[in-house]
């Protein structure tokens, strides 16, 4: 340690004699600028190590915490679900996904592969999970558009998996290392057709591990491709985190048949509307098509299978909607104005309305954490008591559209699409304005 203080003082001495050369007009040596550069090198290898070290073991004083991104932790949570396939292709803000998967992947028995592209990543991981393994990808802006074809074929034929979508800046190449929430209707309707989604919106890195893990039950339980949508700030924001132990995390596996492989049917009508699975390679052969098929796989132009396909592929979702829509309440019992808020803007909103708080005004929040299916029911439940709605969110009103919908009023807009960030001091000047 003394070692390192006087490597900084020596560095700082350097460093002001080097300026008062350059300011006299004189060329300081290549020998003294040599000294210089490894004074600071010997600075940083003894000091800020031992100081960084000493902080983590302050402050993460359990023995399951860790300083992490929202990134890593959606990658750390993956491999909690069962994950053991990804295939995907770097693309900033999530390539620290595909960085730490690449590492730990093969540490737990799983295959990690870089495709040549997003629409290859998407296919490979449909067909993994054929094959009976829990999948995943991420992407950002352009990928995901990229993908939108086969997320299609996996709604059709009904493959588990889930595709992380770290939002940025667009439309096309837009704003790549920049904030964005503008993916939110492209995540329900980005495919074409009549077709269930289900996407999730974590705001923290806890929530985040979390939630990574519940789109992997959520795939699982409904057969179905399940969307993460993070935002750069959630992606790269480095919190602590404490791990659940495992005992403590609920994991779901697809339901599989136990029928004999000459009776099974893959799209076999049941009770809950979710056909039973077998593992390709598992002793049961049967066809697969992004076509409109009938209960044995294979495609068919009969009218009235047709319409019961779709009919069962939104039902199997309509049905449990209000088991797999979630949100927070904050502050709303006595509030006059509520905010609707998801994501990094949902960090935003919580600080703005404790603000609010202190200066007599009564806000309180609506987190939503699965944005599809939307809880139309609970706005409309609040827009009994609550006149004033207002949404923050980086787009031009994504979600307050729905919002409107949902409470048949208008609400106010916070909107940015700029590449920075909604603050809460924005969020506070619109609350006062309102509250006028």
């Amino acid at each position: 340690m003394k070692n390192g203080v006087r490597a900084v003082k020596f560095a700082s001495h350097s460093a002001q004699k080097t300026c008062w050369q350059w300011k006299k007009g004189k060329q300081p040596s290549l020998d003294l600028m040599i000294v210089l550069v490894a004074s600071f090198a010997k600075f940083t290898a003894q000091i800020l190590p031992s100081l960084f070290i000493r902080v983590r073991t302050k402050k993460m004083n359990s023995a399951n915490a860790r300083l992490m991104t929202g990134n890593e932790a959606c990658a750390e949570a993956a491999l909690f679900a069962g994950m053991r396939f990804f295939a995907g292709y770097p693309i900033t803000p999530s390539s620290e996904i595909a960085e730490v998967l690449a590492h730990r992947l093969p540490q737990e028995g799983g295959v990690f592969i870089q495709m040549e592209d997003e629409l290859a990543s998407m296919a490979a991981i449909i067909g993994a999970s054929l094959a009976g393994t829990k999948s995943m990808t991420a992407t950002s802006g352009p990928g995901f558009s990229l993908m939108q074809e086969n997320i299609g074929y996996a709604c059709m034929a009904e493959v588990p998996c889930v595709i992380v979508n770290v939002q940025r800046g667009g439309p096309s190449t837009g704003l790549p290392t920049l904030p964005s929430q503008g993916d939110i209707m492209q995540a329900r309707w980005g495919t074409h057709g009549d077709h269930p989604a289900i996407a999730v919106a974590p705001a923290t890195v806890r929530e985040t591990f979390d939630w990574t893990i519940r789109a992997f039950n959520l795939s699982e339980k409904y057969r179905m491709p399940v969307i993460v949508l993070l935002d750069e700030i959630v992606a790269h924001v480095n919190e602590k985190i404490v791990f659940p132990k495992p005992e403590e995390i609920k994991i779901i596996d697809r339901q599989r048949t136990n029928a004999p492989p000459e009776q099974f049917m893959p799209y076999q009508e049941t009770d809950s509307a979710i056909p039973l699975f077998a593992d390709f390679g598992s002793g049961y052969r049967y066809h697969v098509t992004g076509l409109s098929h009938d209960e044995t796989g294979f495609p068919t132009n009969d009218q009235a299978k047709i319409d019961a396909l779709h009919r069962r592929l939104n039902q199997k979702i309509e049905r449990n909607r209000n088991s797999i829509i979630h949100y927070k309440t904050i502050m709303l019992d006595d509030a006059e104005m509520c905010i609707v808020a998801y994501g990094s803007s949902a960090r935003s909103a919580h600080r703005a309305i404790r603000h609010a708080r202190t200066i007599g005004i009564k806000a309180g929040m609506l987190q939503l954490q699965v944005i599809w299916p939307f809880p139309y029911d609970k706005l409309l439940e609040l827009a009994q008591k609550i006149e004033t709605f207002v949404v923050p969110e980086m787009n031009l009103g994504q979600i307050a559209h729905e919002v409107a919908c949902a409470t048949h009023r208008n609400p106010i807009q916070i909107n940015r699409v700029d590449g920075g960030l909604i603050t809460p001091e924005e969020i506070v000047e619109q609350i006062k304005n309102v509250s006028i």
